[in-house]
């Protein structure tokens, strides 16, 4: 009885001493540089609002917040990696809407995004928007579509990567309008718009994160947003309904994650000072200038939205009969 009771204590106070320890952790982090994961190539949408939001947490943390890209296969590789480092408040994950989707649209995932990763919030919400290169002749979404009807799959579209919301949209377009594309998968939207800057892409539905300058400066051209209403900032842009294309609204959201076992108080803090930039006014123009909008979700919310989204896109992914192997 008395060794039992001695091996009780001996727990007890091992698991006190564990929680103090993960207490007081938390109280001084950061005391290093802080990496956040962008499982996507440099130059893509994520990038648009990972690394000015990095160069700021840097300012309110007192220690480095980096950006560290690795791409691969529509965000999963960086993920899987993302979701293998050490909860210690010193790796975070800058995800994206792709993965959601890709919890239905991949076969089978090393990681899972509600059971490895701890929400934080979303940091912008990108609208999506159908852009062609100038090379074509299209100036409306009815042009457009009457070719495709009469040369189906003479056009390519490009997308940064197999199952992410730029792909789904493009499945969800042919399945509306009853036309084919070639769909050319990318390790990217950085990689993508080289290309298509450079006419080797006909097509893509993209976030305005990385299109807004390009149609501004008339290197690309905007036929409609996947909005439901028109963008303030690009008022001659119709919606896809508008354009007859209806039921076509898709926005691109970018978010950041921790890894699971992070204190909750590093987690908590590092909300805290998210939503604390996202107010800022230089960085609301920022967004603005890509025709978003600032995220700023309580971790808890962000997690109520994380399970809703992937339910939404299991349904259209199911109805595009879209599945990926790894």
């Amino acid at each position: 009885m008395i060794k039992l009771a001695s091996k009780v204590a001996a727990l007890v106070s091992m698991f006190a001493l564990a929680a103090v320890t993960t207490l007081a952790q938390a109280q001084t982090w950061p005391t290093k540089p802080i990496r956040i994961i962008n499982p996507f190539p440099a130059g893509g949408g994520t990038d648009t609002f990972a690394r000015p939001l990095a160069a700021k947490l840097t300012q309110a943390l007192g220690q480095t917040v980096y950006i560290e890209n690795q791409g691969g296969a529509g965000g999963t590789v960086g993920a899987t990696n993302a979701s293998r480092a050490a909860p210690d408040g010193y790796t975070f994950f800058m995800g994206a809407i792709h993965h959601t989707i890709g919890e239905s649209v991949y076969a089978k995932l090393p990681y899972n995004i509600e059971r490895d990763f701890m929400p934080i919030t979303v940091a912008a919400y990108v609208p999506q928007v159908m852009v062609v290169h100038p090379k074509h002749p299209f100036k409306t979404i009815k042009e457009l579509v009457d070719f495709l009807k009469a040369n189906p799959g003479k056009l390519n579209a490009g997308s940064p990567g197999s199952g992410t919301a730029h792909h789904l949209a493009m499945e969800l377009f042919m399945s509306v309008t009853g036309t084919k594309v070639e769909h050319i998968p990318y390790r990217g939207a950085g990689p993508m718009m080289q290309d298509f800057l450079a006419g080797q892409i006909d097509l893509v539905f993209d976030g305005m994160g990385t299109s807004a300058s390009q149609i501004k400066g008339g290197r690309l051209r905007a036929l409609a947003v996947a909005t439901s209403k028109r963008l303030p900032g690009f008022p001659d842009i119709p919606t896809m309904d508008e354009a007859g294309v209806p039921g076509m609204v898709v926005s691109t959201w970018y978010a950041l994650w921790a890894i699971k076992g992070t204190p909750k108080e590093i987690v908590d803090r590092m909300y805290k000072e998210t939503a604390k930039v996202l107010e800022q006014k230089d960085i609301r123009e920022i967004w603005a200038a890509a025709a978003s909008e600032p995220g700023g979700l309580p971790p808890e919310q962000f997690g109520t939205f994380i399970h809703s989204e992937i339910e939404r896109w299991a349904k259209v992914v199911k109805d595009a009969g879209v599945k990926l192997e790894l």
